[in-house]
Formats: C-alpha cells, sequence, structure tokens
C-alpha cells in the first residue's frame, strides 16, 4: 500500500510541474471546488456537491465574505485522480485560498502539496489518515492544511462496533458476533479497515475475511451467498449507496440475515427508496443533528440556501445535501475570520479553523453538529450519531411523498461518544 501511495506521489508530482495555471479575472475571493457528477461516487457526490454550490451562491448573494464576491470553480473531475491533479495546479496556480475537495485517493494523494502551497482543503473523504497535522501519531503523514466536517470513517466505524457488541449483548445472543468488512478495494472503502477490525476484536467479535465488491451496481449473489456461508452478523458497506443498494437487494433475495452497517456514503433516503425493503435496517452515522425538516432553528437558514438551486423549495435535500451545507459554511466562516485578521489567504483561513470550539456556524444551529479542530488534531468530533434506515412500504412514489407519509424515514438509534484517544488519531 505504501509502495503504491509513492508510485502514486511521484507521479502526482510529474504532472504538478507539467500542468499550468491561470491567473483571476477579478478580485472575487475564488475558491476551487473538485466534485463527482459523473464517476463512480456521482450518486452521493451530486447532492454534496449542490448544497457547496448552493451554499457558496447564498453566501455571495447575501454579501459575501467581508464585502467581496465568493466564486466557486466547481467542476466535475468524474472521480480521476489525474483530472484531479489538474484541476489542482490550476486552483494553485490562481492562488486560491481555499479548496472544497472530494474523493479520498485524490484527497490523499493531494495532501502533500497542499501543505507546501498552503491551502486549506476541506474534503468530502473523511479518512483518518487527514487527521494528524502533524505527523506525531506515527499513524500518517503530515496533514496540516486537510480538514473535513463530521466524524472520520475509522472513528464512524468504532462508533458503529460499539452499538453492534451492545446490540449482540442485548438479543441475548450466545458466542461471538461475526463481523466482516465489504468494498471495494480501494483506499475509500478501505481507509477504516484496519481500525474497524481492530476494535472488533477487542470488543469480542470474530472477524471474517473481507468480501469485495465493485463500486458499480452489479449483480452480487455470489457475494451475497458467501456472506451467507460464514454466518456473519455484522456487516459494513464500504462502497456508496449505488453498490450497496445492489448488495442489498441480492442479499435479500438469498435470505440473508445479516445487521448491514453502512459508512456515511453508503446509505440516505434516495438509497432506501431504490432499494426498497432491503434497506430496511441498515445502521449508519449521520454527519448533520437532524434530517431535511427536522426541527431545528437552523432549518429556516437551509431552506433559504436550497432555494438557490430549487426556488420553488419543493426539492427533498438528502443527508448528503446537509453535509454538503456544513461544510461550505464552516468554510466560509474560517475565511470571514482570515478577512478580518490579516486577509483571505491559505494559512490565514487555516488558522480560522481553530478560533472556536463546538463551532456551529451562524444560522446552522441546530442542523450543523459542534466541531472543534486544533492545531494539534483535526478529528472535529469524535461523537457519532448512528441512525437506522426505515422502509414500511413500496416505495414506487417520489421521495418527498415517502418521507411524508413516512414510508422511508430516517430512525435515531443512539449517539456514541468515543474516547478522544491520540493513538486513534491518524488511524
Amino acid at each position: 500500500m505504501i509502495a503504491k501511495l509513492a508510485l502514486l506521489s511521484a507521479s502526482i508530482a510529474a504532472l504538478l510541474c507539467v500542468a499550468a495555471g491561470t491567473g483571476r479575472a477579478d478580485d472575487a475571493i475564488l475558491i476551487g471546488h473538485l466534485a463527482d457528477f459523473s464517476g463512480g461516487t456521482a450518486d452521493v457526490g451530486k447532492p454534496f456537491a449542490q448544497g457547496v454550490v448552493d451554499t457558496f451562491a447564498w453566501v455571495d448573494k447575501n454579501g459575501g465574505i467581508a464585502g467581496k464576491r465568493v466564486k466557486a470553480d466547481t467542476t466535475d473531475y468524474g472521480y480521476q485522480v489525474p483530472r484531479a491533479v489538474t484541476l489542482y495546479k490550476k486552483w494553485s496556480g490562481e492562488k486560491v485560498p481555499a479548496i472544497v475537495g472530494w474523493g479520498t485517493a485524490d484527497t490523499e494523494a493531494l495532501t502533500s502539496f497542499v501543505a507546501q502551497d498552503q491551502i486549506p482543503y476541506i474534503s468530502g473523504s473523511y479518512s483518518a489518515a487527514l487527521t494528524d497535522p502533524t505527523g506525531k501519531s506515527g499513524k500518517a503523514k503530515a496533514a496540516p492544511y486537510n480538514f473535513f466536517y463530521g466524524p472520520s470513517y475509522s472513528d464512524s466505524l468504532r462508533a458503529m462496533l460499539t452499538w453492534a457488541a451492545e446490540d449482540w449483548k442485548q438479543k441475548g445472543k450466545a458466542g461471538k458476533p461475526k463481523f466482516v468488512h465489504m468494498g471495494a478495494n480501494h483506499p475509500y472503502p478501505n481507509a477504516p479497515k484496519e481500525a474497524g477490525e481492530a476494535i472488533a476484536k477487542e470488543l469480542g467479535f470474530e472477524v471474517l475475511p473481507p468480501v469485495q465488491f465493485a463500486f458499480t451496481p452489479a449483480d452480487y449473489t455470489p457475494q451475497c451467498l458467501t456472506l451467507k456461508s460464514t454466518g456473519a452478523n455484522y456487516a459494513y458497506l464500504g462502497n456508496t449507496a449505488g453498490s450497496n443498494i445492489a448488495v442489498l437487494k441480492a442479499c435479500k433475495t438469498a435470505g440473508v440475515d445479516v445487521q448491514f452497517l453502512g459508512n456515511v456514503w453508503g446509505m440516505d433516503e434516495n438509497a432506501a427508496r431504490a432499494a426498497g425493503d432491503a434497506a430496511n435496517g441498515v445502521v449508519f452515522p449521520l454527519r448533520t443533528a437532524v434530517a431535511w425538516g427536522g426541527d431545528a432553528p437552523g432549518m429556516a437558514t437551509l431552506k433559504e440556501i436550497s432555494k438557490q438551486s430549487d426556488p420553488s423549495g419543493e426539492a427533498y435535500r438528502p443527508v448528503h445535501y446537509l453535509a454538503g451545507v456544513c461544510s461550505a459554511m464552516v468554510l466560509k466562516e474560517a475565511m470571514a475570520w482570515a478577512a478580518a485578521n490579516g486577509g483571505v489567504t491559505g494559512p490565514n483561513v487555516k488558522q480560522g479553523f481553530y478560533q472556536k470550539k463546538d463551532w456551529v456556524p451562524a444560522g446552522m444551529e441546530g442542523v450543523c453538529v459542534p466541531s472543534t479542530w486544533t492545531a494539534d488534531d483535526h478529528r472535529p468530533t469524535t461523537s457519532v450519531a448512528l441512525y437506522r434506515s426505515k422502509v414500511s412500504g413500496p416505495t414506487d412514489a417520489p421521495l418527498p411523498d415517502l418521507v411524508k407519509n413516512g414510508t422511508v424515514s430516517l430512525e435515531k438509534v443512539t449517539t456514541v461518544d468515543l474516547p478522544r484517544k491520540p493513538d486513534w488519531m491518524g488511524w
């Protein structure tokens, strides 16, 4: 794995040397925004990116940052690392003060470059490898300019396994519960694999060999039959919703009796609708304090932001949209602090992330969960809210109707407050 990353970094370095940057045409604050609208994670990339786009459109419309206009250069890179590198070089040449990134492979590959160029990079990847700003943990290379909103993939899986161990006891089951990690052989689904398997063993699980399946939807009956034959009790789905839906359906047909645990990108309201009753009962982490339409003061602001792309106000926004909004709002406030403290430059924006404890962006109360970043620890939270997808009937109606009549819903299970262990940082 280390050798592969070294080769990837070398390739990126070569590409960065030949790619050309361009100048900015006006004095507006320009930020880069890497989005997946057409690649392997587009199913969840689209709503997250839309949340980012709408937020900065709303910010620009409502005074910008320190009176300056704000422009997000939103570009589809198709979940391809070489395209991400080319776009990064463009934005670094334009001296952007921040970038909203996306995938784990590209984010991790660019970590050293954003540090060198001093450009804060708030990603859609929640890989724990991005959480150690100094490298002192020895688990990952220093990532001083990487940020994300929400619990890391590793902490989310630790929380779900902590819940699963208690769930097993409460059900009065005998023997050791069996746990299996499922997903593509790729940096994103693999990011929490070692951390998850380690805590599973500590909690008394029998850890089974991983079961691989691709990012693209396909017939995953063989994987489900493997799952059934192993007697797995808890299975982590490491991919995004599109391929997870195919697994859930195939396993339902195959009669697999397992408690599925989804990562933050692995389940949402659209996925529950698409998978139907096969999605009923999937437990997964929610990065926001409520889902769309929830009872929170910040829902009013959220709906105004949503109107930037849906003036009618009729659209239902899935959980990933809300996470995109919260990520963008945090970045907006870090840039606002920078504007008042020396100017909107990368190093100043980075310092802006350290200014608040239990930080909820203004106007987003009850929507965005409190976050704290420090110069020594970029884990924004180690508190993980777990929800269960509920599907109680046919799902062939529009999603807003299904949510309104309660056919599709997200049910709070618990919140797991993990210890902020130093040896878990970066891993």
